[in-house]
This record gives C-alpha cells, sequence and structure tokens, in this order.
C-alpha cells in the first residue's frame, strides 16, 4: 500500500481510502453486512487506514455499520472521517446532538476527520452565521475531533471563499480527468496546494463512469496496457497530484476493492506517454457532447419552469459516456417532472439571451425524445 505524508497534521495515512457510501445492498435495500465485512476486512489486510462515512450515507446507517466493522481492530491503527449535514442543522445545539448521534452509531469516543459536507454557498453562508466553524474549533480543542475540514460542491469562487476563511486542516474536493474544470477543479487543488491545505479527493471515477466507457474510448488505455483496468487510469491520474494525500474510492464489490488495491501497491504515477493519453480521452469524449451548453443559467429562469442547464447536463453527460443505466435512473430519480424538457411551450426567451446562440427549443425536443426512450 502507498502511505502520504500529511505534513501540516504530522501523520501518514494510506493513500487509498474507503468510501463507505456505496456498499452492496441486499434485496430489502439494506447493507449487506457479511460482504461488506469482507470488503473492509481485505482493504485494511492490505493496509487501507482511511475509512470515509457520513450520517446519511445509506440513509444513516453507514455509520453503524462502519463502527462495527472497525471494532475487531486497534482505534489507533487507523483514521476515521465522517461529516456533518448541514441541511439539517438550524443552531449549534442541532450540530452537537448530531454529532453526539454520530458517536455514538460509531461507537466511538472521538472522530479523526471531521468535515462539514457538501458545502455550496448557501450552506456556507449558513455555517458562518450559525457559528458552526469556530465551535467544532471547540470540540477539536476538547478531544472529540482531531481534524477539522470540509467537502465542496459548488464554484470555484465559492471554494476560494470557504478555504481562505479560516486554517483548515483539510479539504476535500471532486476531481477527476474529466472535471478539471468543474467545481473546484484543479485551480481549487492549486489554491489548496499554495495554502497549504492538504487535499482529499472524492469522485476519482466520477461515480463509477470513468470505470465504464464506451468501447472506441476504452480501446485508447487497453492499447497501451491491456492487462490496466479501466479504473486505474482514473485513479492513477489522481495519484499523479503530488498535493492528493488520499483517493476516496466507493467501493461496492469485492472485485472493486480487489482492483483499487492492485493499483495502490506501490507508488505508480502515469509517465509522459499515460499522461498524453488520459489527455487525447477526455479530449475524445468532450467531443461527444450534444451541444455547447455551459451552464452559465443565463436562459434562467424558465417560465414553464424548465431547469434548461441541468436538463442539458444529463443530456450531454449521456453523449459522453453512453452510460443508459446511469442516465436512465438520473432522467427519473435526479430531476422533477417540472423542470424536464417536455414542459417547454417553445416562446423562445431562452434563446434570445442564451451567449452560446443554441437552438435551446429545438434540443430540448431532442433529449426529451432520446432519453424518455432510455430503459
Amino acid at each position: 500500500m502507498v502511505y502520504k505524508e500529511i505534513e501540516n497534521l504530522g501523520i501518514l495515512v494510506s493513500h487509498l481510502g474507503f468510501g463507505c457510501m456505496r456498499f452492496p445492498t441486499d434485496q430489502n435495500g439494506e447493507i449487506d453486512e457479511n460482504q461488506s465485512q469482507k470488503m473492509i476486512d481485505l482493504a485494511y489486510e492490505k493496509g487501507v487506514r482511511y475509512f470515509d462515512t457520513a450520517y446519511v450515507y445509506h440513509g444513516g446507517k453507514s455509520e453503524v455499520f462502519i463502527g462495527k466493522a472497525l471494532s475487531k481492530y486497534d482505534r489507533s491503527s487507523y483514521y476515521l472521517a465522517t461529516k456533518l449535514a448541514l441541511w439539517d442543522v438550524k443552531s449549534k445545539e442541532d450540530a452537537r446532538r448530531i454529532f453526539d448521534e454520530q458517536l455514538e452509531k460509531l461507537g466511538m469516543d472521538y472522530i479523526d476527520f471531521y468535515l462539514l459536507h457538501c458545502l455550496d454557498k448557501g450552506l456556507w453562508n449558513k455555517s458562518v452565521e450559525l457559528g458552526i466553524p469556530e465551535y467544532f474549533e471547540n470540540l477539536k480543542s476538547e478531544g472529540k475531533i482531531k481534524y477539522l475540514g470540509f467537502s465542496f460542491h459548488d464554484e470555484y469562487e465559492v471554494f476560494k471563499d470557504i478555504i481562505t476563511y479560516r486554517p483548515w486542516d483539510f479539504c476535500q474536493i471532486q476531481l477527476n480527468y474529466m472535471d478539471i474544470n468543474e467545481q473546484a477543479g484543479m485551480k481549487g487543488y492549486h489554491l489548496a496546494e499554495s495554502l497549504g491545505i492538504p487535499v482529499i479527493v472524492m469522485e476519482p471515477i466520477k461515480g463509477g463512469l470513468l470505470s465504464n466507457l464506451p468501447d472506441d474510448i476504452a480501446a485508447e488505455f487497453r492499447r497501451y496496457n491491456p492487462n490496466a483496468s479501466i479504473s486505474s487510469w482514473a485513479l492513477r491520474w489522481v495519484a499523479s497530484l503530488p498535493h492528493v494525500k488520499i483517493i476516496l474510492s466507493g467501493m461496492s464489490a469485492l472485485e472493486h476493492v480487489e482492483d483499487n488495491l492492485n493499483t495502490f501497491e506501490k507508488p505508480n504515477p502515469l509517465n509522459g506517454e499515460e499522461q498524453k493519453i488520459v489527455l487525447k480521452v477526455s479530449e475524445m469524449m468532450n467531443r461527444r457532447v450534444y451541444n455547447g451548453c455551459t451552464g452559465c443559467a443565463y436562459c434562467m429562469p424558465c417560465p414553464q419552469g424548465v431547469n434548461i442547464p441541468y436538463n442539458f447536463k444529463i443530456w450531454n453527460t449521456y453523449g459522453i459516456y453512453k452510460n443508459k443505466g446511469s442516465t436512465h435512473w438520473t432522467w427519473n430519480n435526479g430531476i422533477s417532472e417540472n423542470a424536464k424538457a417536455g414542459n417547454c411551450v417553445s416562446c423562445g426567451l431562452c434563446e434570445d439571451v442564451c451567449p452560446q446562440k443554441l437552438e435551446i427549443r429545438k434540443d430540448l425536443s431532442r433529449l426529451k425524445e432520446e432519453l424518455d426512450s432510455l430503459t
């Protein structure tokens, strides 16, 4: 197992972290504890020493399971991370109630890495107004938390405001070779590096999309190394960034654990030729978008309630990855019926203000037909 030193904290961590959001489930949708325990045990046996859960994962049951799963091991031999669901917090008392509940569910006296979860501009402003960062700093002094940080999902300027607000112990961002300009992106990575704030990366395989590429694109990787898994390319791309200390993988099957352990068995950053292949692959995929929507939202609000940028995001993501299962789920569960393209009445107001001069009405009609047909 590859280990990385987090200099400002004076600790050594496994480069691979186990994300506890996607455990295998049984027919009732509950965590398959027998299979999941085998996954945890194999990861621990092979050197994984960082486990990441959250208050909301698996309907609130991930913390309960991971607490039991790790109870057989010396508490000082691993690092446990969990997160505060700020959307459920209306006061410092709420925050403390949730934190105490987390300790009880985990069966632990302290948490190593504690994160303000899924920060965007709204949640960040709320946390500042309530004094949440300062409150949890006090819990650090009590020994209830060792290290305080945040996970992030918004634009770079919001990330800049948050990371420069106080001397965080670490930050967690989404980053992979397809998302270098999304959310905090590479600009956020370099800002954290310049501030000396360690980076933990989530979604290095983009929720599994980068492990299941279209055949013609995957062939670019296989021509160079037919024995390497497609996932390993995405993980090694992130691992090649020197300031990334932990790479979280949300493993949901034993074979995922085995493959990831193989990737992190020894240091193996991408060489120059491999970097060029990854760049070529990302360019090939980006050329598959159906239209050039940038998500600027100048077209919003739509008088009919259509979320135009999000409709295009779902459609363009499908164009890139051709993942029918994932797209079908998002189209049927990730957007309300009121916000879908079918509610467009072709008024044309959106096209009048679109900086990209997109044929929005025609594209909304196309995407509705295509996405409705997915099964």
